[in-house]
C-alpha cells in the first residue's frame, strides 16, 4: 500500500516549499500545483488523501475548485489556506464542504494537528463504510436448495483459476451478483472490479468505455480517459450483457483477450494489462452465433468456464431463506426493527412463479418493508406481479397471448381478493365452477 499522499496548492512557491518540508520530515509523499488547472489535472493521475488549498488563486479561484473537487472526488478531505481579510471566505468554503482553514501566516502545529485530523476522519468514514457494507452482506448467495448448493460449489471452484467465466440465467437471476463473488473469492479480490453493462452504453462509445480515449480524439474527447480495460488492470473485468455488444466490438475485445493489449481511442502507444474477464447474458449465444450476431471465436474465448444460475422458479424451497434475508436487508438500511411475515404470506410468495426472478422478490420485499404499516406482513400487504408482468408481444399467436394474459389476469383478482374463489367469480362475472377449472387448466397454485 502506497504511502499517504498530501497535494498542496498555493501560487506562493514560498508556501507550497515549506508545506511540502513539514509533510516530508513526517514521512508523507508530498505533489504541488500552483494553480487549480494544474491540480484538477494531477487528480486525473491519482487520488491524494488530503489537500490544502489556497483561495486566492490565478485563473480559477479556490472557491470555484473547491465546488469542482466536492462534485469529482467527495470523500476527499480539503483545507483551505486563507491570507488576513479572508476569513469571511474561508468561512463560506466550510459550509461548501472544506473540512477546515488555516489563516496565513502558517502555525508548524496548526497544519500537522489539522492533517492528523482530517486523515483520522477519513479513514473513520472508510472504516464505516466497509463495516455497513459488511453488515448488510450485500454479495453473498442465498439458499441451500441442491441447485444453490451446486452453484456455490462451482463459483468455489472457478475463483480459485484465472480461466475466464461466462454466466448464463434469466434476467434477473443474478449474475452480477454471481460475479461479484467470484472475484472476492479470487486471488484478485484486492483488486479493481470493473463493470460495464454492454446493452447500456450507445455502440459509438462502447469502444472509448472499454479503451478509454486521448484527448481531441474525436467531438467531446476534452480530455484523455482511461477505459474499463485500463481500470481493471490486475483486478476483474465483468461484461454484463455480452451479447449486446455489436460484431466491430467484439473484434477488438477478442484481441485484447489474445493479446492483453490494446490502444486507446485516437493512439498509437499499445497499453498492457492483466484482466481477467467475466462476462454475462440472458441470450443464447449459441443460437445468436448462428444468426451471425456473435462470433464463434469470441464464444470459444469467454465462455472457458460456463456457470448456470437457475431462475427461482426452480428452487422455491430457498424463498423462505430469501425473504427473511431481505426484510432483514432493508429493515438495516432504513433503520427500522426487521418485520415478520405470516406462513399464510410466505406461502403466498412461494406459489408465485417469480418470473422477474431475486430482482422482482427483493422490489416486492422493499416494497413491504417501506409501505407495510405494522411489524407483521400478512397476504393482504402483498402485491404480486406489478413489477414484472408478461411481455405479450412476444407470443407468436393471438391464442397463446390470450392464454397468458387470461392467466395474469386471474391470478392478479385472486390475489385482490385474498384468494376467494366465489369474490373473485362474482367480480369476473363467471360461474365459480367455471373458475375452477380455469384455475385447474392454468395450473394456478392457491394458497
Amino acid at each position: 500500500m502506497r504511502d499517504t499522499l498530501v497535494c498542496i496548492v498555493d501560487d506562493e512557491e514560498g508556501i507550497r516549499e515549506s508545506l511540502s518540508g513539514i509533510f516530508e520530515d513526517e514521512g508523507y509523499t508530498v505533489m504541488t500545483a500552483g494553480t487549480a488547472e494544474e491540480a484538477f489535472a494531477l487528480l486525473k493521475e491519482q487520488t491524494p488523501d488530503l489537500m490544502f488549498l489556497d483561495i486566492w488563486l490565478p485563473g480559477t479561484d479556490g472557491i470555484q475548485a473547491l465546488t469542482r473537487i466536492r462534485e469529482q472526488n467527495p470523500e476527499l478531505p480539503v483545507v483551505m489556506i486563507s491570507g488576513h481579510g479572508n476569513i469571511e471566505l474561508a468561512v463560506n468554503a466550510t459550509r461548501l464542504g472544506a473540512y477546515d482553514f488555516l489563516e496565513k501566516p502558517l502555525s508548524l502545529e496548526r497544519v500537522l494537528l489539522v492533517a492528523n485530523r482530517a486523515l483520522e476522519r477519513r479513514s473513520l468514514e472508510m472504516e464505516n463504510k466497509a463495516l455497513k457494507q459488511d453488515l448488510t452482506k450485500k454479495w453473498r448467495l442465498i439458499g441451500n436448495s441442491p441447485k444453490m448448493s451446486q452453484l456455490s460449489e462451482q463459483i468455489d471452484m472457478a475463483a480459485k483459476s484465472n480461466g475466464r467465466v461466462l454466466i448464463l440465467g434469466e434476467s434477473g437471476s443474478g449474475k452480477e451478483l454471481a460475479a461479484h463473488i467470484l472475484h472476492e473469492k479470487s486471488s484478485r479480490a484486492g483488486r479493481p472490479f470493473i463493470e460495464m453493462n454492454c446493452a447500456a452504453i450507445p455502440q459509438e462509445l462502447i469502444e472509448s468505455e472499454l479503451f478509454g480515449h486521448e484527448k481531441g480524439s474525436f467531438t467531446g474527447a476534452f480530455e484523455r480517459k482511461k477505459g474499463k480495460f485500463e481500470l481493471a488492470d490486475e483486478g476483474t473485468l465483468f461484461l454484463d450483457e455480452v451479447g449486446d455488444m455489436s460484431l466491430s466490438t467484439q473484434a477488438k475485445v477478442l484481441r485484447v483477450i489474445e493479446t492483453q493489449e490494446f490502444q486507446r481511442v485516437g493512439g498509437s502507444k499499445n497499453i498492457k494489462v492483466d484482466v481477467r474477464i467475466i462476462s454475462a447474458t440472458n441470450k443464447d449465444l449459441s443460437e445468436e452465433m448462428k444468426k451471425g450476431a456473435f462470433r464463434d471465436d469470441l464464444l470459444y474465448r469467454l465462455n472457458v468456464i460456463p456457470i448456470h444460475l437457475p431462475p427461482l422458479r426452480e428452487r422455491k424451497e430457498d424463498i423462505p431463506e430469501l425473504v427473511d434475508y431481505f426484510l432483514g436487508y432493508f429493515a438495516t438500511e432504513s433503520g427500522q426493527k426487521p418485520k415478520k411475515i405470516t406462513p399464510e404470506g410466505l406461502k403466498m410468495l412461494e406459489l408465485y412463479n417469480w418470473p422477474g426472478n431475486i430482482r422482482e422478490l427483493r422490489n416486492v420485499i422493499e416494497r413491504l418493508v417501506i409501505m407495510t404499516p405494522s411489524v407483521t406482513v400478512t397476504p393482504r400487504n402483498i402485491i404480486l406481479g406489478e413489477a414484472v408482468r408478461s411481455d405479450y408481444f412476444t407470443f407468436n399467436t393471438l391464442k397463446d397471448a390470450r392464454e397468458s394474459f387470461e392467466k395474469d389476469f386471474i391470478i392478479r383478482k385472486l390475489e385482490e381478493n385474498n384468494w376467494n374463489i366465489s369474490k373473485t367469480s362474482e367480480i369476473l362475472d363467471i360461474e365459480r365452477s367455471n373458475l375452477h377449472r380455469k384455475i385447474k387448466a392454468y395450473d394456478i397454485k392457491t394458497p
